[in-house]
């Protein structure tokens, strides 16, 4: 891929894996002076569904379509599937056997508005804007109104 238009860095949380949770999203547009951050907390959730839905967020953002997108994140969970072509795999299987499949719908139908590429970076390990959405994404989690994660209370028992 060339040179980003936009960085997307995200991140995810839950308390108790399943508990409270919520994601943290910090965009940069290369070049400009522009920088957004986003957060939003649920009620009863997984760190994992935390990190793909702060991906898809971070995509419904972008108003032009055909951008030139890197998403940086802390989760293999979210970077190995895509970057090694699992996701796709998984797509034309249905899914079968899947867990949030509602998300990963959700994430290939706005990944296929962009050329997105992703880079995994470590968590907790003092890079500024990844730091940033881990602390969105607790704090979000912690906010008195969070939201209901509707995908994961119609996949648990």
């Amino acid at each position: 891929m060339q040179q980003p238009e936009v960085l997307i860095y995200t991140d995810g949380a839950a308390r108790g894996n399943p508990g409270p949770g919520g994601y943290g999203i910090v965009m940069e547009w290369v070049g400009k002076t522009y920088r957004k951050e986003f957060s939003q907390g649920y009620k009863h959730t997984t760190n994992n569904r935390m990190e793909l839905l702060a991906v898809i967020e971070a995509l419904r953002k972008l108003k032009k379509p055909g951008l030139k997108v890197l998403v940086v994140t802390d989760s293999k969970y979210v970077a190995n599937p895509v970057e090694k072509g699992w996701v796709f795999g998984w797509e034309k299987k249905g899914f079968k056997d899947r867990k949030n499949t509602d998300l990963w719908i959700s994430f290939l139908k706005e990944y296929r508005k962009h050329q997105v590429s992703f880079k995994w970076v470590k968590g907790h390990n003092n890079h500024p804007q990844n730091e940033r959405c881990d602390v969105l994404a607790v704090i979000a989690s912690k906010q008195k109104h969070l939201l209901i994660d509707e995908g994961f209370e119609k996949s648990t028992p």
